[in-house]
């Protein structure tokens, strides 16, 4: 293990109440299941590959786990949100950073694991979190795309024991440093999340 070994985390464990209880990572996107096609893109990211990548899911796991991958369900119950997911890849984390992805944003830049990671290490922090342009014009941060420390995983544990399920509200606590994902260079859909079928087809479209 090396201060720069990552492992990635692609978050598809929720309900996808607004895609009408559905399972979204097993929804196509041009063709191709969202969970395959972040799982590729993690895959081909850009100067810092990954030693391992993960995924989190709470029902069809024999369908994620056809993908190659390593698949867990929550360690907590009740589909507990982003962080559950958070805390189960910490948990089963090897490596000493944490990447995590969301499976509903299927063009995420091809950079962004090696960004998150030169921030965390320029300025020592414990996470790295993208922030990029939305609708309205303004940077916002990203709070599922996380580079983190598996070294916080006693930090949310006791975070989520207590009854908090907020990623800022967490990140707060700790040494967060926020990557900017803004320049011309950047696809504005880079982190949009397809929350409803009519947007995951609304994307396909336009990409």
């Amino acid at each position: 293990m090396t201060e720069l070994s990552i492992t990635g985390l692609i978050l598809a464990g929720g309900r996808g109440a607004r895609m009408g209880g559905i399972d979204k990572g097993l929804q196509n996107f041009n063709g191709t299941p969202l969970s395959l096609h972040t799982l590729l893109r993690l895959q081909m990211q850009e100067g810092a590959p990954l030693s391992e990548i993960m995924i989190v899911a709470n029902r069809n796991l024999s369908a994620y786990e056809s993908l190659g991958v390593q698949v867990w369900p929550d360690s907590t119950d009740g589909f507990a949100g982003p962080l559950a997911g958070f805390l189960t890849g910490l948990e089963r984390c090897e490596t000493s950073l944490l990447l995590t992805v969301p499976c509903d944003s299927p063009l995420f830049p091809m950079d962004l694991v090696q960004r998150l990671t030169d921030a965390l290490i320029s300025e020592n922090a414990d996470i790295a979190m993208a922030a990029a342009k939305e609708e309205d014009g303004n940077i916002r941060p990203q709070p599922v795309f996380c580079l983190m420390r598996v070294t916080l995983l006693e930090s949310l544990v006791k975070f989520m024991q207590s009854g908090g399920r907020k990623i800022d509200a967490w990140t707060s606590q700790h040494s967060t440093v926020l990557v900017s994902f803004d320049g011309p260079e950047v696809d504005p859909r880079a982190f949009f999340n397809a929350n409803t079928l009519e947007e995951l087809h609304r994307l396909e479209k336009i990409s």
